[in-house]
């Protein structure tokens, strides 16, 4: 490992320290960003004889694996996972999709986390946003803000890129894993959000990355869905594109497009732009 990032290792390590004085409340998905904050809060939590809470939200609008991976992760980690159920559409606003959808999310799920921090006496309550989400629209932070929860990454200035390097040399079982956001992003802005198209959505992307590597989304315009991989994979899905096809209209999706600009993440955010 570079130098450099011995030194962000160190001051990660030491931002941590500072609250593994007290039980720590983690916001834990199972992906690499939480993950590598569960493993370094852990780790500095078993030293003064805390415990960190690795809090998974059930969600119906995020991937039902999450809930498995991060109980699975949790458990190599060293935290202790609990999970928190939570139903996004019980709040109007968010129903049809707006364009502030992420920060209402947010502020939802985040009351609950606060609700069961409350309850265990846990005073610090973190989360995974790392120093690229700043610079992105990224709504959600805000309510993050407001809420008093503490990011590290983002805090440290510690890029994707960077966290990915860092959970590697750590031997974080999810290190590669690629993002799975919230469910909502595969639908545009001002489109009711309905729990039986994003279960279809979901079906074919997993169906779609158990034969093709990488990042998979499945954006979905009226009665177009736009497949988008990585750039290095777009071989891949054509070679496969017959059985796709097949399954994706099996599901009840009439055209099926791939997307030449191939994968990237926000890209439903067209237009708006990023938040200071």
């Amino acid at each position: 490992m570079e130098q450099s990032m011995m030194e962000i290792k160190k001051r990660l390590e030491q931002r941590i320290s500072v609250y593994a004085k007290e039980d720590i409340c983690l916001a834990f998905s199972g992906g690499v960003d939480s993950s590598l904050l569960l493993k370094v809060a852990a780790e500095a939590a078993e030293k003064m004889g805390k415990t960190v809470y690795a809090v998974t939200f059930d969600s119906r609008l995020h991937p039902s694996c999450d809930l498995e991976i991060a109980a699975r992760v949790a458990k190599e980690l060293g935290g202790v996972h609990r999970v928190v159920s939570v139903n996004e559409l019980e709040q109007k606003e968010i129903r049809f999709n707006p364009v502030n959808r992420c920060y209402l999310c947010k502020k939802k799920l985040f009351r609950s986390l606060k609700d069961f921090a409350g309850k265990m006496n846990i005073p610090y309550i973190m989360d995974g946003t790392n120093e690229d989400d700043l610079h992105v629209y990224r709504p959600g932070i805000k309510a993050l803000r407001e809420l008093g929860i503490i990011s590290p990454l983002a805090e440290l200035h510690i890029t994707k890129a960077q966290v990915k390097a860092l959970a590697s040399w750590y031997g974080i079982s999810v290190a590669s894993r690629p993002s799975a956001p919230c469910m909502a992003t595969r639908l545009p802005y001002n489109t009711e959000i309905d729990y039986d198209i994003l279960n279809r959505i979901g079906r074919g992307e997993e169906f779609v990355s158990s034969l093709v590597k990488g990042n998979v989304r499945l954006r979905l315009h009226k009665d177009i869905v736009r497949i988008e991989v990585d750039r290095e994979a777009m071989g891949e899905l054509m070679e496969r594109s017959s059985e796709i096809v097949s399954y994706l209209k099996e599901l009840g999706f009439s055209y099926i497009t791939m997307d030449l600009e191939g994968f990237r993440s926000g890209s439903m955010d067209v237009g708006i732009e990023p938040l200071e």
